[in-house]
């Protein structure tokens, strides 16, 4: 009673408690969050960096004397080194020290961005580019298996949504931040202070984050946070509802794909041949990097794009970020959330058929948003589409761990990023192409030839619904052979 009636008196604090207590009550407790911060800055590192070279574009190509095309061959060239050593990584990732494996590579990434910024040309940033390649492969294979043996199936894409965030975020501090900082000071600080971010979360890493046991041994269980704390000890992990879901419709698992043997022994090849043998993976693989090619080229010159287009400074795109910023976070918290509670109430699809909408219904709000020239009416339209095209991650995260075995999790990751990587590589440098070959000498400063891009390469993205549609036919099946897999 005295605790509250001091509360009464300094509301401000009061407010503060009950926010931070209902945070970590939604993400279970101080060991989770903590967790999903740090891996969520890793994350976050990545889109900050490709954020902040679209944010820097105006003054990267006016300082290098470099086109369109050029630009967006920076991204391309460390997703491409990406794609290649996130085979390898991913192996390690099944198989060594994960937290371990991730400082070493923050660490490099660090050291690529202080040689990004101290480059005296183009040719110097571009080669930068490829260090930084090489370090960003680790984070996605990595993440996800700490992701999957830190928290419990049922609560999976829940957390993947705020882990995801890091995304999100990274991009809006790249477009904020390291806009503001390139055009106040020059591009090359607005590196050196992502180096300065890498170089704190490195010791964060090392500090803070536990390698997890395998198997589902290492599961955090929610712990009560608050007045919870005197109810009770914490919470045991909720069951797998997806194979819960599945077992409740009696579906059975595919005999040929049952593991007989620890796939740690097994050469990479032979992974490989397995997890493409899995039909929804297949699927997957494919939506999560069409999906990831259109976020790519779009973090890339969206800002060029809305300077041209809708004639407004840098400055005033900066205080606008922050709206479709959100929008995107809540797309991506609410569809873990409800993702996981429908699963819950028995709908087995629903990890499918919420990134199927999420694709279909992001590309249809996109073509107006991209075409129409007044601010005022396409700002809504955006907004709302990047938050559908944030709800399509968590859940469909969740379901390629839903139907993997768990000793295979680093390696399906390795896949999916090389594909993945390859993809964001190709967008870039597409989107530039392709904005310079659209772009007419009258409309170039209009921004026309970036508005045609955008709208052609909206085309994958809708087509994304249609292939997750085929892969719910299969989802159910790969679900209960995962889950009938032993060290499952």
């Amino acid at each position: 009673m005295g605790w509250v009636m001091a509360e009464a008196g300094r509301p401000g604090r009061g407010l503060v408690r009950a926010a931070s207590h209902r945070v970590l009550g939604v993400l279970g407790g101080p060991r989770r969050t903590r967790v999903v911060l740090l891996l969520a800055s890793v994350l976050a590192l990545n889109s900050a960096d490709t954020g902040t070279i679209g944010a820097a574009a105006d003054q990267l190509e006016s300082d290098l004397g470099i086109s369109h095309a050029q630009l967006g061959l920076l991204a391309s060239v460390s997703s491409g080194i990406g794609a290649l050593a996130s085979v390898p990584l991913g192996v390690l990732a099944d198989r060594t020290n994960r937290v371990r494996l991730l400082v070493v590579t923050v660490a490099l990434w660090a050291v690529a961005m202080v040689a990004g910024g101290l480059a005296p040309d183009y040719w110097w940033l571009l080669a930068s580019r490829l260090l930084l390649g090489a370090a960003v492969a680790a984070s996605g294979p990595v993440v996800v298996s700490l992701t999957g043996d830190f928290i419990p199936p049922a609560e999976r894409a829940g957390i993947l949504g705020w882990i995801l965030t890091g995304e999100i975020l990274g991009a809006g501090v790249g477009l904020i931040v390291g806009g503001e900082v390139a055009a106040a000071l020059s591009w090359r600080y607005a590196f050196f202070l992502l180096a300065v971010a890498s170089a704190g979360l490195v010791v964060l890493l090392w500090k803070l984050l536990p390698e997890p046991a395998r198997g589902g041994a290492g599961w955090l269980p929610a712990e009560p946070t608050g007045t919870e704390a005197d109810r009770g000890p914490s919470r045991p992990p909720a069951p797998d509802r997806a194979h819960a879901a599945v077992a409740a419709h009696h579906v059975e698992p595919a005999r040929d794909r049952l593991l007989s043997d620890d796939p740690n022994t097994w050469s990479l090849a032979r992974a490989v041949r397995y997890l493409l043998a899995i039909p929804t993976n297949r699927l997957l693989i494919v939506a999560s990097s069409i999906g990831y090619f259109f976020f790519a080229g779009l973090r890339t010159f969206v800002v060029v794009f809305a300077i041209e287009h809708f004639h407004i400074s840098q400055m005033a795109l900066g205080g606008l970020v922050p709206l479709i910023g959100v929008t995107a976070l809540a797309g991506a918290v609410l569809s873990g959330r409800l993702t996981d509670r429908a699963l819950a109430r028995g709908q087995t699809g629903v990890r499918i058929l919420v990134p199927a909408a999420g694709y279909a219904v992001a590309a249809l709000l996109f073509v107006p948003g991209v075409w129409l020239s007044s601010l005022v009416a396409a700002l809504p339209l955006i907004a709302l589409a990047a938050g559908a095209l944030a709800a399509a991650n968590p859940p469909l995260d969740a379901a390629r761990l839903d139907i993997v075995p768990g000793r295979l999790w680093g390696r399906a990751e390795s896949l999916r990023t090389v594909l993945r990587l390859t993809a964001e590589s190709l967008a870039p440098a597409s989107f530039g192409w392709l904005a310079d070959a659209l772009a007419t000498p009258a409309g170039r400063a209009e921004g026309t030839g970036l508005r045609n891009a955008f709208l052609i390469m909206l085309l994958p993205l809708l087509a994304n619904g249609l292939i997750l549609i085929a892969a719910r036919r299969t989802y159910a099946v790969d679900v209960a052979t995962a889950s009938a897999s032993p060290g499952r």
